[in-house]
């Protein structure tokens, strides 16, 4: 297995977009960095509406199937601890239907990392069974939905706290 660096991510559009510009590269937690980089995305789309955050979303998520599988035949593993634009396709999603504020983004950070990382089921079978660029991103929406239905749950009983 290569070891990817810099010099990995800039030798093609596809390796910087898989690592999430460079987010994969950090040695501890790159699925949570990776979804950091949400965020700022997230910012600069959403004054255009939930519709234009869920575009983006689907955007991410058909480059991230061609752009895991590109980094991973490269990498020689599929799915490569620091490809993370699985990550940060999902949690657009998350954020499109978070409520606005602080407090609502970190639950909503909270419970897409939970889901990304123990992976409940579907998603331990879809991780298992679903392989290459396809099957990278498919799990992380998974981690999606579940994380949508929390918070689409907790909203009556938080709102009135945040």
């Amino acid at each position: 297995m290569k070891r990817p660096d810099w010099n990995f991510l800039l030798s093609h559009p596809a390796h910087l977009l898989a690592f999430g510009f460079g987010a994969g590269l950090m040695p501890k937690a790159p699925g949570t960095w990776g979804t950091l980089v949400a965020f700022p995305i997230f910012a600069a789309v959403q004054m255009l509406g939930m519709s234009a955050v869920i575009c983006t979303a689907a955007l991410f998520f058909l480059a991230g199937i061609w752009a895991s599988a590109v980094a991973g035949r490269a990498l020689g593993v599929s799915d490569h601890g620091g490809i993370v634009i699985d990550e940060i396709a999902a949690f657009l999603l998350v954020l499109a239907f978070t409520p606005h504020g602080l407090a609502w983004w970190l639950i909503a950070f909270l419970l897409f990392r939970v889901f990304d990382i123990f992976k409940p089921w579907p998603i331990n079978v879809a991780d298992r069974t679903i392989k290459g660029g396809f099957g990278v991103m498919f799990d992380d929406l998974l981690a999606a939905g579940y994380a949508i239905a929390a918070i689409l749950l907790l909203r009556p009983l938080l709102v009135s706290m945040f």
